[in-house]
């Protein structure tokens, strides 16, 4: 589903997984409680800010197992792709680099690209996501197909 590759660098960014793991989980949450921070590819001066930010009720982070958990209106903005999220909760695996939202999944795209599902798994290694729907529900996907070439005649 190549229209929701976005979604990766929403919550990541092509790179960041690394850089992500590198760094403890604890130090992964801004202070403050200004909502948690993933650092994504190092930023240049002529790059904008690949920065994650997520909001919500309450963050955990585990060292241990590497489980970074935003619970309550968890609100996930990455800027430069354009893109938000919004779910009950949000979990980010470090060892395994999966990402799931729960709960009243919406993604949404500046342009029209939207998703809605009750869950939402996103493999970072294999850049491929699965939606899941609610009980006696279905998931629910908008989004604008663009080619990458143009269409040849034929004769």
């Amino acid at each position: 589903m190549n229209a929701w590759l976005p979604l990766a660098a929403l919550m990541l960014g092509t790179g960041s997984v690394a850089l992500a793991q590198s760094i403890p989980v604890s130090e992964q949450l801004s202070p403050g409680g200004d909502g948690m921070v993933v650092p994504a590819e190092p930023i240049s001066s002529e790059e904008p800010s690949g920065l994650v930010t997520v909001e919500s009720d309450l963050q955990q982070a585990d060292n241990v197992t590497g489980v970074v958990t935003a619970t309550g209106n968890v609100r996930i903005t990455y800027p430069v792709k354009q893109v938000q999220a919004t779910a009950r909760q949000a979990q980010y695996f470090t060892k395994e680099e999966r990402i799931i939202l729960i709960g009243d999944v919406e993604v949404t795209q500046e342009g029209g690209n939207r998703l809605n599902a009750e869950r939402v798994t996103y493999l970072v290694l294999e850049d491929r996501l699965i939606a899941d729907p609610a009980a006696s529900d279905q998931v629910f996907s908008k989004f604008k197909i663009q080619r990458t070439a143009p269409l040849e005649a034929s004769p």
